[in-house]
């Protein structure tokens, strides 16, 4: 008998609309009903990705938008390489923290280069893979800026950017999601906790 592949669920957003927090509950949830978990994130899922996360997310000076996105693709294809797959072909639940729509997001509109040719990027770089479920934390960003300010934390290189940079940031986000409704479940961050929870519970539920 062939035994049966994972399943991947990626969680998406602005900084500060709760993927954290909503990624801990739905861990827990998986865990009491018998799945096997693996928790990872991009970027920094892996070893190499440890060191390209340093660069992207804290290095001091600038870093030229194409040789960023570059950098994104290349955490990424050591990351489900080496991290992702393996999970998936051994039958484990994958609960990642972004993915491939943060590089066209964040690299695409926020850094004003061209979204298709990101995502074509991060393809190629995945051999292809996506996400059987991607759940996008919809936040309006002053409010996420308003989140960020009382967790009274550094921020890191892309949290520091303008307003202006995290409204295109958000809109590429909503761009995505309606372009592909069978893989994206919208919630709006602004509800409680609890409630997100159940209705990325339930979405998941259809998964198995």
């Amino acid at each position: 008998m062939t035994a049966r592949r994972g399943v991947w669920i990626t969680l998406e957003g602005g900084d500060g609309s709760g993927k954290t927090t909503q990624a801990e509950l739905l861990e827990r949830a998986l865990l009491d009903d018998g799945r096997t978990v693996l928790r990872t994130r991009e970027p920094g899922g892996s070893d190499v990705g440890h060191l390209i996360r340093d660069i992207v997310l804290h290095h001091r000076g600038d870093i030229a938008p194409r040789a960023e996105a570059l950098l994104y693709a290349a955490d990424r294809a050591h990351h489900v390489a080496s991290v992702v797959r393996p999970a998936l072909e051994r039958g484990e639940v994958v609960l990642q923290d972004r993915y491939l729509d943060s590089s066209v997001a964040y690299q695409g509109a926020g850094r004003v280069l061209d979204a298709s040719e990101v995502r074509q990027l991060s393809l190629w770089a995945a051999e292809g893979a996506l996400p059987d479920l991607t759940v996008l934390l919809d936040l309006d960003p002053a409010v996420a800026r308003a989140r960020l300010d009382s967790a009274d934390k550094p921020f890191d290189r892309l949290e520091a950017e303008k307003a202006e940079f995290h409204t295109r940031v958000r809109e590429a986000f909503l761009t995505l999601a309606d372009a592909e409704p069978e893989r994206f479940l919208v919630v709006d961050a602004v509800s409680p906790a609890a409630e997100i929870a159940d209705a990325i519970r339930a979405r998941v539920a259809e998964l198995f």
